[in-house]
């Protein structure tokens, strides 16, 4: 043993990304459709992007996006209905290609999934070369790219993953984890959604040294308990374990707006984006049974709303209705409204079956 102590142990953690996913499906599938820039999902009036391929992305064309959005980005846009069936069997054989490598594999999403392999089922000498070997079979069984990031954590893997896209493989090394950090915008961080990245800026916090420099107890005092994980991650760290099988209680978004509201009319179409957004997240693979919406005043109170249903919630429209109920009697508001948000949980553990599984509204 040296005088220093034993050298740290690090973790081995690859996260993996399909690039475009369903996009990528439905041009491999149907040769006329590559190269074009393509949207998954419904073309009419209230049809919402499911997924755009990288052509479609250039023009600004985003999953979630309004299709009347989409189109006038891009008048030569090819819309094709979504195929889930498919999808969830494509990323089933690539999960039976994560198998082959370690027990311990965290999916976040059809297309996405955290891998441990500190002590992998089939060793090639380092996480690095495991993640390469995935990502050519990925190609040579399934005709699709993926792309990787390798760390010592499951935030730092993530963002190697971007770093990289489509196609590539990046790793951050313990060395270069805190230093990686540094001038990334908050706005990138895994976990720091658009909400409480402006709250972060408004504490003049833009990038992570700005939130390095800021203590725990500062952190925690203005972000509640993930105030330390904020700390963590500013400094390249992150203990969070790579959960198998883990099921995910709840899939939500919120947005905070520049200026107060008060009136019903605009709160129907933030709450149509809302639903719209939750629902691609869910991406078919995702059986709710309970909406909650929240409102947050200009005070900083806040107030929830839910309804649970018999059945899992079927279609994007149902949960925009739900969430327009719920949200009704609080509207017009007295006082200004900061914040709302929409939430699906309470998911149904059995297959769907039926209409709840087929029903995709978009």
């Amino acid at each position: 043993m040296s005088p220093s102590g034993p050298a740290p142990v690090y973790r081995r953690i690859i996260h993996i990304d399909m690039d475009a996913f369903y996009a990528s499906v439905e041009q491999r599938d149907n040769p006329d459709l590559r190269g074009l820039p393509l949207a998954v999902g419904g073309s009419k009036e209230r049809g919402v992007v499911a997924a755009a391929s990288y052509e479609a992305r250039t023009f600004g064309v985003r999953s979630a996006m309004a299709s009347v959005t989409a189109r006038r980005k891009c008048p030569e846009l090819v819309f094709v209905p979504p195929r889930f069936d498919v999808y969830k069997a494509v990323s089933r054989q690539i999960h039976g290609i994560f198998a082959r490598y370690t027990p311990l594999i965290q999916p976040l999403s059809l297309d996405e999934a955290y891998l441990d392999v500190t002590v992998p089922l089939v060793d090639r000498g380092s996480a690095t070369a495991i993640a390469e070997e995935i990502r050519t079979a990925i190609r040579a069984e399934t005709g699709l790219t993926a792309s990787a990031g390798v760390s010592y954590n499951k935030f730092l893997a993530k963002l190697a993953s971007d770093h990289r896209k489509p196609d590539g493989l990046f790793v951050i090394t313990p060395k270069m984890g805190p230093a990686f950090v540094e001038d990334l915008p908050v706005g990138k961080f895994h976990g720091v959604g658009p909400a409480t990245a402006a709250r972060m800026n408004a504490l003049g916090i833009q990038t992570g040294m700005d939130l390095r420099r800021q203590t725990l107890a500062f952190l925690s005092a203005h972000f509640g308990k993930a105030g330390s994980y904020y700390y963590g991650v500013a400094r390249g760290q992150d203990d969070r374990p790579v959960e198998a099988d883990r099921v995910r209680k709840s899939l939500g978004a919120e947005t905070t707006f520049e200026r107060d509201i008060t009136r019903w009319e605009e709160v129907v179409p933030v709450v149509e984006s809302l639903a719209a957004k939750v629902w691609v997240a869910c991406g078919g693979g995702y059986s709710g049974r309970t909406v909650t919406v929240k409102v947050k005043y200009a005070d900083f109170h806040q107030i929830t709303r839910s309804r649970s249903c018999l059945a899992p919630i079927g279609s994007r429209g149902e949960l925009e209705a739900i969430g327009l109920e719920l949200l009704k009697p609080h509207f017009p508001a007295a006082l200004g409204v900061r914040l709302l948000g929409v939430t699906i949980a309470n998911p149904d553990t059995a297959e769907p079956k039926g209409r709840a599984q087929l029903a995709l509204v978009l």
